[in-house]
Formats: structure tokens, sequence, C-alpha cells
């Protein structure tokens, strides 16, 4: 038998996207509205800041023009870390000596390059490693992974949250700032050995388009098109909601870092119970069949976020936790693995990277949007049209009905695309 020369790449693959993950843990959701709580930024505006890296995904389609036709080895390995940087230095920000309106652009500004570079390189990674996976069981192989991530996020998120709030219960939060910077910098030099690492296929001359030709065709497949809506309408569905939902939590609900470390332990191990599953599902039948199931499940924690109010946040975060852990199990994958699943593979590439691009664009586009919402219902004492309700149960509301009309289109266009020939 032919050895398999990928199989530890693939496993560096694994590894790569548990350090990534957790990187991204650390510049998101509750750390992130703690830096922003302590530069004196708004909620509205820390809604904003979230959206950066949506805006930010808009760049990947310099994907196209930068690392189409090409392998991505060597230049991903050396950007990737330039990025991480970045975000090392959003916990520096705080210590400056300046005022709180020129620590709020600094921090906006580094934030956005950082997750730029991040976006621009994503889609040829994932295309690189993702050539590495048998057709035939890529739901599996991303459940893998998905696993790996899920299960030492848990601990990792488990193990910063308490050290961060016994750090700020002693009055300390500069040292937690100090531990956060340190521990994005371990992760950076683990990220970037699984790149070293890992090996890349190269690119047969049967697989290469000239940009120029690709373009005008991408434009043109209507597969394509129909595909990237599904995560077009997702991103509408979840912007308008989870850039507000981290400040809510931590300031109107009064959550813990430990408690919201626990409530995230909770989503990683439903996810992690019905990653495996649903990957194989999508196998034997249809990732479009999958994220039927999917979509339900995040439509319903959704609605529960509506109902969530201070007299019973603890219990409902939880509960809002369990069904969107169901839903997450395969949405991600699935909106990746449904451009493998319909597309050729010499446009896969590009219709990442234009896919991440338009989402992008919508997701920040969105959060403009939901802010003035949010800030209307706020300044209006928390009512809406007269009726009492903070604005993150009105944007919750909204989600669940953009998600059933995901439901509706996946149901009546995506099932109804010819699938591509596995190899």
């Amino acid at each position: 038998m032919e050895k398999d020369i990928y199989k530890t790449s693939r496993f560096m693959y694994i590894l790569e996207a548990a350090f990534e993950y957790f990187i991204s843990l650390m510049v998101a959701g509750a750390y992130l509205a703690r830096l922003t709580t302590e530069i004196g930024m708004s909620d509205a505006m820390t809604g904003i800041v979230s959206s950066l890296g949506s805006l930010a995904s808009c760049f990947q389609i310099m994907a196209i023009f930068l690392f189409a036709n090409r392998n991505v080895k060597k230049p991903l390995s050396v950007l990737y870390p330039l990025a991480r940087m970045g975000f090392i230095f959003l916990y520096v920000i705080p210590f400056l000596d300046v005022p709180s309106w020129v620590k709020t652009t600094v921090f906006m500004t580094v934030l956005f390059v950082g997750r730029l570079i991040t976006n621009a390189i994503n889609s040829p990674k994932i295309n690189w490693f993702m050539s590495l996976v048998d057709d035939n069981k890529r739901g599996s192989f991303t459940a893998n992974k998905e696993i790996v991530s899920l299960l030492g996020g848990m601990v990792f998120s488990f193990v910063m949250g308490k050290g961060v709030d016994l750090l700020e219960a002693a009055g300390n939060t500069k040292g937690a700032f100090i531990l956060c910077g340190i521990t994005i910098f371990v992760l950076t030099i683990l990220h970037t050995a699984t790149l070293l690492v890992a090996k890349e296929k190269p690119i047969s001359p049967k697989e290469i388009i000239p940009i120029r030709k690709l373009l005008p065709e991408l434009a043109r497949d209507t597969t394509v098109l129909k595909v990237i809506l599904v995560s077009v309408l997702w991103t509408v569905a979840t912007y308008i909601t989870t850039p507000f939902e981290s400040t809510y939590r931590i300031k109107e609900l009064g959550f813990s870092m430990t408690f919201i470390s626990v409530a995230s332990m909770v989503y990683s191990f439903v996810r992690v119970l019905f990653s495996k599953p649903l990957g194989r599902y999508a196998d034997k039948n249809t990732f479009t069949k999958m994220l039927n199931f999917c979509f339900g499940a995040a439509l319903i924690a959704f609605a529960v976020n509506a109902f969530t109010v201070p007299g019973n946040g603890a219990p409902m975060y939880i509960v809002y936790n369990i069904f969107y852990g169901i839903g997450m199990a395969g949405i991600n994958s699935g909106s990746i693995n449904l451009i493998y699943e319909h597309v050729s593979k010499e446009k896969r590439v590009c219709a990442l990277a234009l896919k991440n691009a338009i989402v992008g664009l919508v997701g920040f586009g969105t959060t403009l949007l939901a802010s003035r919402l949010v800030d209307w219902i706020q300044a209006n004492g928390n009512r809406f049209f007269g009726i009492p309700v903070y604005a993150q149960q009105v944007t919750a509301a909204i989600t669940v009905v953009i998600i059933a009309v995901i439901l509706i289109y996946l149901n009546t266009v995506i099932k109804k695309l010819p699938a591509q020939k596995k190899d």
C-alpha cells in the first residue's frame, strides 16, 4: 500500500486549529469586552469593535490575487505570527498613559489590522489543509478537528477565566491583562510550529485557472452564489445579536468570568458530543441535510436568548449554550463543506475567499445597523415601542426570524443543487 505521507500534516492541522481557536478566544467575547470596558467604550461601540473581524473578512478577496494557483506554506508561516503580535499589543493598550479616545483609536486600528491579515490568509490555509483530507471523510475529519479544539478550549477557557477572576478579585486588573498577553505569545509560537511542520500538496497544472478567467467564471457560477447565500444569511442572523451579547452578560446579567467559562464548557461539551455523529451523518447523506438539524437547534438557542433577563439569566444562559452548541457542531464546518460538496476543485480557494469577503462586509454592515437599534432602545430606558425589554432580547428575536428563512432556503434551493463527484 502507498504510504500516507500527509498523515502527520493532517494531525498538524488539528493542532493548528486548536491553537488558533485558543487565540481567538483571547480577542473575542468576554475578554474583548473586558478590554473595551477598561478603555471606556460603550456597549454599542464594543459591538462595532467585535464586528471588525467581519469587516476584515472582506479582505479575503485578496487571497484570489495573492494565493490563487500557488503554494502558500511559506507566506502563511510569516503572516500568521505577524498578526498575532498585534493581538498581544491589545493587552498593552490599557497600560498606555494617553487619553481614552487615543486608546480607542489605537485599539481599533491594531485589532482591525491583525484580523485583516488573518482573514486575508484564512481561505488559502483552509484549502491547503483540506486538500490533504479524503473527500469521503471530510465530515468525520472536521468533526475530529473541532472535538480537539473544543475539549482543549474547555480546559483553556476555565483555567484562563479562573486566573483572570483571581487577579481581578485581588485588584490586579493589569496583571490579568499581562497574563492574557503572555498566553497569546506562547500560543503563537505553538501555532507557527504546526505550519512549519505540515507538508503541502504540489499544485497540479490541471487545477490552475488564470485569474482573468477565474473571476468572471465565479461571477457567472450560480451554484457558487447560491451556496454563498447560506453563509450571508447566517452572518446577518448572528451579527445582529452576538456582538452585543458579551457586554449584556457582564453588565445587565452580572455574570463572572468563571461562570461564563463554565457555561462555555457546557457549550463545548455539547458540541463535542454532536460533532462526530453529525460529521458521519453528513458523509453518508449530505451537508445540506445535516445543516437542517443544526440551524434548527440554533433557532431554539436564540429563541431562548430572546427571553433571557437578569431574573432568569443563569439557567437560561446554560440552556442557550446547550442548543447553540448543538447547532455549531455542524454549522461552521457545514458552510465550508457546502463549497467542497458543490464547487469544482479548481474554484474552491477563490469560492471560499469570495464567500468570506462577502459575509465579512455584510457582517460589519449588519452590526453597524444593529448598533443603532441597541443605542435607541437603551436611550429609551430599555423600551421598544413602549414595551420594557432589553436591546439584546430584541436582536435575538430578529435572529430567530432570519434563521427560519435559512431553513426554508436550504429546503427549497440548496437541496436541489448538483453535487461534485468525489475523488
